[in-house]
């Protein structure tokens, strides 16, 4: 994985003094709280409802163990305990002490790590698949791409002060673990007629108060030219982005606004004036920096598959966990290990400084010192050996992270809501818990199959609910908290927007509408193997709807 040169290190260095000498000044008082608001923002500092929250930076979702038990640390030492792992694939710290941000960011910037450009108008993280560099059905790995995209975004001059905040998602493999179509420019690994690898350039999509599927904008960007294709599309955004209106300012209402072929001939224009300049990517660096995402050194493995169903007899727990959380590798003898943070009756996403430290464990003795961060708020152990999995199991089981229900209903995506963002207009956790809690039995999970359920506070969509097979969204109604629910959304390379299929249910009420949607799948399905989501596109939202409403 890569790792920091001089210039990294400094730049670090650099803006971790400046955001003390401001913090300090925000202290004595000598800066207001509205005067240090669009400098803590720059930095990934929140002001939530309670207090501060520090978003950290995970580029690409990739973390060794050292930085791993680094957050560990910071979580014992500075927080509560625990850390919320989010869909931009980062960490977020819910109760540091203003006074002590100073003292985690230089902890940070001891494992080459750091809080920049996790918030504000500016280009954020850039995501990828969380099996990148592992998975068997990749074109190519796109992490050096995303580490180019880093270095290029960091600090860009021209695009620090955007009309809103930017986001782009990258897939290696045709199949999107991503949800790239959902970004203000997603990337999806191509070839040429010729074989040559290059990139497909979706661009305005997005989720929030406007949902909006990405239109692609070009079917093949050689590899060489992304960055000045990247900037083309950007110097468009920033200069025709709207800045009257915060709620219209996303990159996805130009595209709407505008039209495609509009933009597409304007970025065609910039493109045609940086093409082939300065931003051209040379071969030797990329080779220089596709060496630190070199594939680790894989030895030849006695076991290349397991017996899922046999050892379900033996031991079923432990097949559940073999059947959900286990991917396929490129490597023959090798497996990527999904660890779920979505234990039952608990908050998705959230690990404790103790789990922290066991995963790092993990991945210094089977993973080749790597994991992964998920954009579904789970971590991934990328390269075990088949004959390691029994004993990480074992070690999961442990420590109260071995639950097998990756890609199940119990497997939700869920923002912090009410309980901590000022901006939510309901809970999310409470809810995600009691759905957790009325599906908890293993053989009604199985039962049920690949589910996506996504839950988000308010309308920011920061759980991602469009795109929920099953999506929950929390709204204010005369003062209390009501639950619209969206049927029929999709994050994959098959992307569709939820549709809101009637009203708003209590709390209380909210995992028995679950369940009777749930019901109805089960009862109409055409066979096990039907999923609910093909079922919904088969059925349309009748059925559904007339379960949960009547024929009202």
């Amino acid at each position: 994985m890569y790792r920091y040169d001089e210039f990294d290190a400094a730049f670090v260095s650099g803006r971790t003094a400046q955001f003390t000498d401001q913090i300090n000044r925000r202290i004595s008082g000598e800066l207001s709280e509205d005067q240090f608001r669009p400098l803590r923002l720059m930095n990934g500092l929140y002001l939530q409802l309670h207090a501060y929250m520090l978003r950290i930076a995970v580029p690409y979702g990739t973390l060794s163990s050292r930085q791993m038990r680094k957050l560990a640390h910071i979580a014992r030492t500075y927080d509560r305990g625990y850390g919320h792992f989010t869909t931009r694939q980062n960490i977020q710290f819910n109760w540091p002490k203003l006074k002590d941000v100073p003292a985690i960011l230089r902890e940070l910037g001891s494992v080459e790590m750091h809080s920049i450009q996790t918030s504000g108008n500016c280009i954020r993280n850039t995501t990828t698949d969380q099996f990148a560099g592992a998975a068997a059905d990749e074109i190519i790995d796109p992490r050096p791409v995303a580490e180019i995209i880093r270095q290029w975004s960091s600090l860009h001059p021209e695009f620090s002060y955007l009309p809103r905040k930017f986001k782009i998602a990258m897939s290696g493999s045709p199949n999107d673990r991503a949800a790239i179509r959902f970004h203000d420019i997603g990337l999806q690994a191509a070839t040429n007629a010729a074989g040559d690898i290059g990139w497909e350039v979706w661009v305005g999509g997005g989720l929030g108060r406007t949902p909006m599927i990405g239109k692609m904008i070009n079917s093949f960007v050689p590899n060489e030219h992304l960055l000045a294709y990247l900037e083309s599309i950007m110097r468009v955004y920033n200069r025709y982005g709207r800045r009257d209106n915060k709620f219209k300012a996303r990159i996805k209402i130009l595209v709407h606004e505008e039209g495609l072929e509009t933009i597409k001939g304007q970025v065609e224009a910039e493109f045609a004036e940086v093409r082939g300049g300065v931003l051209t990517l040379p071969a030797e660096e990329v080779d220089r920096i596709t060496t630190y995402f070199a594939p680790p050194q894989f030895k030849a493995q006695p076991a290349t598959r397991i017996d899922v169903a046999y050892e379900s007899i033996i031991d079923p727990a432990y097949g559940r966990w073999l059947d959900n959380n286990i991917n396929s590798h490129r490597e023959p003898g090798y497996a990527s290990v999904t660890i779920s943070l979505k234990p039952v009756g608990g908050a998705p996403g959230d690990a404790t400084d103790t789990q922290m430290d066991v995963v790092a464990d993990l991945a210094e003795r089977y993973s080749f010192d790597e994991l992964r961060v998920t954009h579904e708020q789970n971590l991934v152990l990328p390269h075990v050996a088949v004959a390691d999995l029994r004993a990480v199991y074992d070690a999961l089981v442990g420590s109260g992270l071995a639950e097998g229900n990756t890609g199940l209903i119990t497997d939700m995506i869920c923002c912090p809501g009410l309980d901590f963002c000022a901006l939510a207009n309901a809970r999310s956790i409470p809810i995600a818990q009691e759905i957790s809690r009325t599906f908890a039995e293993p053989k009604r999970q199985a039962e049920i199959g690949d589910l996506k359920i996504k839950i988000s506070g308010c309308i920011n969509a920061c759980g991602h609910h469009h795109v929920g097979h099953i999506g929950i969204l929390g709204v204010e109604k005369k003062g209390g908290e009501l639950y619209q629910i969206t049927l029929g959304g999709d994050a994959t390379e098959q992307a569709s927007v939820g549709k809101i299929i009637g009203p708003g249910f209590e709390a209380e009420n909210v995992p028995g509408a679950i369940e009777t949607l749930v019901d109805t799948y089960i009862a109409k399905r055409e066979s096990a193997d039907e999923t609910f989501i093909q079922a919904y596109r088969r059925l349309g939202e009748a059925p559904f709807k007339e379960a949960l409403y009547g024929n009202a």
